[in-house]
């Protein structure tokens, strides 16, 4: 059963730094349990903190790998499901820790709510003012786009280029500095996710199913 959270081993890096590259079958035998303990254990664990200080982060999954692709023993992710197609998630490798929000994956009527809703000018003035508050912030906003104008709208729309996503990601780096290995790493994500929840909010009233515990006011 997983602990309390105490950051991630410094031995972490050593069992990823062997996983780099293109690692053999036996390397990743040989790995495989270090990586277990000191690389996917923590992600549990620091999931179970964050939910432990806000319910509405309770529903989240931590990756296990097996014969999957070889690059995911390189990297350990985890995501905190919010609504249907929106999801927070954490990617921990030798880069650090990364924490991002998406809405991604989503059936034909939850992108044409999303455009409608950006658009909309209540809605999708709120929408731009929250993407320029995160880029701000430092996060990158991200995404799948169509390629031309979106036709039903004019190409000069203010909101253009939000109405060209299918879907929306914003992403940022948190680093690989000393607080990743104790529990103050909890405060960061806690943080990030906190900078995250407007937009959480945006889509999940204007485009996806909201879940009890995530409200809709901005």
């Amino acid at each position: 059963m997983p602990g309390e959270f105490e950051g991630w081993p410094r031995a972490a890096f050593d069992v990823l730094l062997q996983l780099d590259g293109e690692p053999s079958l036996e390397v990743r035998r040989l790995w495989r349990r270090d990586r277990e303990e000191l690389v996917r254990r923590p992600m549990v664990e620091l999931l179970d903190a964050i939910a432990a200080a806000d319910p509405a982060y309770e529903d989240f999954a931590v990756w296990r790998y097996g014969g999957v692709l070889l690059e995911a023993w390189q990297r350990q992710g985890a995501i905190v499901r919010l609504a249907q197609n929106v999801e927070l998630s954490l990617r921990f490798d030798l880069d650090g820790l990364e924490v991002s929000l998406a809405w991604w994956y989503a059936p034909p009527e939850q992108i044409e709510r999303y455009r409608a809703a950006a658009a909309d000018p209540g809605s999708g003035r709120r929408l731009t003012a929250i993407i320029r508050k995160l880029e701000l912030e430092g996060f990158e906003i991200s995404g799948d786009q169509l390629k031309r104008p979106l036709r039903g709208y004019p190409a000069d729309h203010p909101r253009a280029e939000l109405l060209r996503h299918r879907s929306l990601i914003a992403t940022r780096p948190l680093g690989c500095d000393d607080w990743i290995h104790t529990a103050a790493a909890v405060d960061r994500v806690v943080t990030a996710f906190t900078q995250l929840r407007p937009l959480a909010r945006w889509l999940v009233g204007n485009v996806s199913r909201p879940p009890a515990g995530l409200h809709h006011d901005d």
